[in-house]
């Protein structure tokens, strides 16, 4: 057939020849384009099992361990993809009519990364050990005064000192720890363990390598997709977490392609990014504040002083500058989205340079020659000057320039101290060694409006997080009102109540709270849910709750 074609081809006058080629090319043409729109019709472009993601992160690990997890977000990303919780691990939780006795049931067949059974002994070793003062586990509040009785290999019934009403979201964020590796440690060397930088889990992902410097800076985390994995496997094969110091040093990283990811970007600098990329804006329950210590500075107990401050602090302007806009105002003792925010307890606006001064100056406080109000108060010169500590975090430091610049205009001089985080963590909040500091509230769970740890009178000293020492016995009672009253509409009058009071009282100066962006290249697919709008997290660490979905490879299948 073919030497016929050619032959009869070479018989063709030059135009003929011409005409055959383009008709040939035009059929041809048409028959791939049509085998293609036939492809196309008839597949999917779908994810598939494979590849490598590598992302960005600020700060160093130190504990892999969900029973020493506290403020460190790199920790508590190693610990979201290495260790399951109890919502994963429990076939059921069961509790009595007055939510003081809980039966929790494991699923069957759940192992740890090495392979050994996952049962009751691990849940209840964990609580012990949370509850064990030796352990210095900051969970230890959350846990105090709970019984932990076996029922079965897979079965525990814990019983409460008292109702709670969120305890099923605390029970539900435990993460077991395994009780073969570390009972014969006693707990006061748990921190000591190897374990807590080379975790053993039962997470989606269990630990390979980590590289370390000989300055004892940790470079990176490789970790590996659990073929065990009792619930959807990922389909990423491999995930590296690498770390830096600062979010210039990410923001390179990303641009050089050395990184596939990061989160927390403040958006004033997306500009800097300049390859292609993704954003991701998600909804979080934190808030940043100016907590008011009245111990250590008795000027603060007068409320008027007080609300001087808060006239004299333009939020919307900080907002502006310091988040280019991409942040909730106001704040204050609960964030937009939260369960029971109470939206009329909070004021739009509220910044004031003529009413602040108007109150500094009916209470007698006068501009020295150096601009700064001065008053005598008990034969001694009081002068309006404060010591802000702040933590070192550009977008903080930021802020307290722009309040120090604001209260400026109403006489009052502002000496910022500025502390890395460590040393605020460790020896300034702990100690309530500040006159005023700024600081950020993060909310565990979006659903459980909480703020006892906060706000309670019982909190004020370590290791309570009450950073603004607030005192309010009809705060306290609406507190505990609302941690035990089980009827739902009368906790949220109680929550309604509860807000308006703190925001009256103004124990501290709500500023802001920010959204969270994640950036990512192109190539990550996944990371959304198309059933939000709006994606809400409670913690950072929270941008994996949904990491068996991440994909960065596909292919076409038949529908």
């Amino acid at each position: 057939m073919f030497k016929i074609l050619t032959y009869a081809f070479k018989t063709f006058s030059r135009n003929e020849r011409l005409i055959f080629t383009a008709s040939f090319l035009i059929f041809t043409a048409s028959f791939i384009f049509i085998g293609i729109n036939f492809f196309d019709e008839k597949t999917t472009l779908a994810s598939v099992s494979g590849g490598r993601y590598t992302e960005g992160i600020i700060g160093q690990p130190s504990f892999v361990n969900p029973v020493f997890a506290g403020d460190n977000d790199s920790d508590r990303d190693l610990i979201e993809l290495i260790f399951s919780d109890l919502s994963d691990l429990a076939e059921s939780y069961k509790a009595n009519e007055n939510n003081k006795v809980w039966n929790i049931r494991l699923k069957e067949g759940v192992v740890w990364h090495d392979g050994e059974p996952i049962t009751s002994d691990d849940l209840i070793f964990t609580i012990k050990t949370i509850q064990d003062p030796d352990s210095r586990s900051p969970l230890f509040s959350n846990w105090k005064g709970i019984t932990a009785e076996r029922i079965s290999e897979r079965e525990v019934k814990l019983t409460l000192p008292e109702t709670y009403v969120f305890f099923e979201s605390a029970l539900k964020e435990l993460r077991p720890i395994p009780k073969h590796i570390f009972e014969a440690l006693p707990a006061s060397n748990l921190r000591l363990s190897d374990y807590n930088l080379e975790p053993i889990g039962s997470g989606p992902f269990k630990f390979t390598s980590f590289k370390k410097e000989r300055s004892g800076f940790i470079g990176e985390y490789r970790l590996t997709r659990n073929e065990s994995y009792f619930n959807q496997k990922p389909y990423l094969e491999e995930i590296v977490l690498k770390f830096y110091q600062n979010e210039d040093e990410l923001i390179k990283a990303f641009n050089s392609g050395t990184i596939d990811g990061f989160g927390g970007l403040n958006p004033k600098n997306i500009s800097k990014i300049i390859i292609n990329y993704q954003v991701f804006k998600l909804l979080m329950p934190r808030y940043y504040a100016v907590f008011l210590n009245s111990y250590s500075r008795p000027v603060l107990k007068d409320k008027n002083i007080r609300l001087a401050l808060n006239y004299g602090v333009d939020k919307k302007s900080l907002v502006e500058k310091v988040f280019d806009g991409q942040a909730v105002w106001p704040a204050g003792p609960l964030t937009l989205g939260m369960k029971g925010y109470a939206a009329g307890a909070y004021s739009e606006e509220n910044f004031s340079l003529e009413k602040a001064n108007q109150i500094l100056d009916n209470l007698g406080w006068q501009l020295n020659d150096g601009g700064v109000r001065e008053k005598k108060i008990k034969k001694e010169l009081e002068r309006l000057e404060f010591n802000l500590v702040v933590p070192q975090i550009s977008f903080l430091v930021e802020t307290a320039n722009l309040i120090k610049e604001d209260w400026s205009k109403i006489g009052v001089k502002l000496n910022l101290i500025i502390r890395s985080t460590a040393e605020i963590g460790n020896e300034v909040a702990k100690n309530r060694d500040y006159e005023m500091l700024i600081f950020g509230n993060i909310f565990r769970n979006n659903n459980v409006p909480d703020l006892s740890s906060f706000w309670h009178s019982s909190e004020r000293f370590y290791p309570g997080f009450n950073l603004a020492l607030y005192e309010n016995k009809t705060a306290d009672s609406l507190i505990e009102s609302i941690r035990k009253n089980l009827n739902e509409r009368n906790r949220e009058r109680d929550l309604a109540a509860l807000q308006s009071l703190i925001i009256r009282d103004m124990p501290a100066i709500f500023l802001y709270s920010p959204d969270y962006f994640y950036i990512a290249k192109t190539s990550l697919k996944g990371f959304d849910d198309p059933e939000q709008s709006r994606r809400i997290i409670s913690l950072s660490s929270d941008r994996f709750k949904n990491i068996e979905k991440w994909y960065i490879k596909t292919a076409r299948i038949f529908k």
